[in-house]
């Protein structure tokens, strides 16, 4: 068995050995070539595959930032492990032990002191490991000295005949009486909520709604609440990769969130959302406080993950 870098010439087998192995995540090859090969931080010298003969019988995607990420910048000390697999038929023979040495050993000579599993921003496939579905995952990167963290959670809502609660209504009246609006975006909001975003949470969110806006999809896609004074004071929006079912992310100005503008803005979306036929809602990763926020809206957790990192050891002088 040899680890090698990956060549284009392996793309249908690992895609394929992907969907054989990954079976609650399946990829098409647009979505293989999109999330990595056309990521600005692909790095074939982080790309290997394991070969037995004249087979692939695994796959390793690792990253490190080329290029800076918003107000993250270069990061230069972290690297990701965004995915690996091994084919089921060559498991416990240390492929992916040797997989994640490879990725490490190049890793750290880029200066990574520390390696995190899945949560690479903004192309993740996963927020870290699936308890449930890869406990295989978990058992080999504890032995490897990779630590666990925080859970978070993928959660979904059927929205088939979905109705604003007589409860959520009334929330609603109070709130625009207290001088609250909620309305679709429009596009004389574009540098307030830029600006609100970045500033608020951050240049992810920021990005996020600049490519729906760029895609002429904001005024279907956002909701703001706004002040007294028509300031931007809450956002939600949904389609984020460009399924229309995904919802999220959503923000409250901390000063007004004792209002329940984040629950009349959710109930709102899930009923426009119904009213184009969009039958169903689901996001990849909140974590705890927001899992109870959206329990009390009746979504319901379809998976949970772990968040895993490893630091290198300071080598001794």
């Amino acid at each position: 068995m040899k680890i090698m870098h990956y060549s284009q010439k392996y793309e249908k087998e690992v895609v394929d050995l992907w969907n054989q192995t990954l079976v609650f995540d399946p990829i098409t090859v647009y979505k293989f070539r999109k999330q990595i090969l056309l990521d600005d931080n692909f790095d074939t010298e982080l790309c290997f595959v394991a070969v037995e003969a004249t087979h692939i019988v695994g796959f390793l995607l690792a990253t490190k930032r080329k290029f800076p990420y918003l107000e993250r910048g270069l990061e230069p000390t972290k690297g990701w492990i965004n995915v690996m697999f091994v084919d089921q038929n060559y498991k416990q023979k240390g492929i992916g032990h040797h997989l994640v040495n490879h990725a490490e050993a190049k890793l750290k000579s880029m200066g990574v002191e520390t390696v995190i599993l899945g949560a690479y921003s903004p192309n993740y496939f996963f927020p870290g490991i699936d308890q449930d579905h890869y406990i295989a995952a978990i058992s080999l990167f504890d032995k490897l000295g990779y630590q666990s963290g925080q859970e978070s959670y993928s959660m979904c809502k059927d929205l088939h005949g979905y109705q604003m609660s007589k409860e959520m209504l009334e929330k609603r009246s109070k709130a625009q009486e207290a001088g609250f609006s909620f309305i679709p975006f429009e596009y004389k909001y574009t540098l307030e909520l830029l600006e609100f975003l970045k500033n608020e949470f951050g240049g992810g969110w920021k990005r996020n709604a600049l490519i729906s806006m760029q895609n002429n999809e904001a005024e279907d896609c956002m909701l703001l609440a706004l002040n007294s004074k028509q300031e931007i004071v809450g956002f939600c929006m949904r389609k984020i990769d460009g399924n229309p079912m995904r919802f999220g992310p959503i923000g409250i100005k901390e000063e007004v969130r004792n209002f329940g503008i984040g629950g009349i803005l959710f109930a709102m979306m899930q009923l426009e959302m119904e009213k184009r036929g969009i039958y169903h809602l689901y996001f990849v990763s909140t974590d705890v406080p927001g899992r109870r926020f959206y329990e009390r809206h009746d979504v319901k957790v379809f998976r949970t993950y772990v968040g895993y990192q490893k630091k290198f050891k300071e080598e001794s002088v």
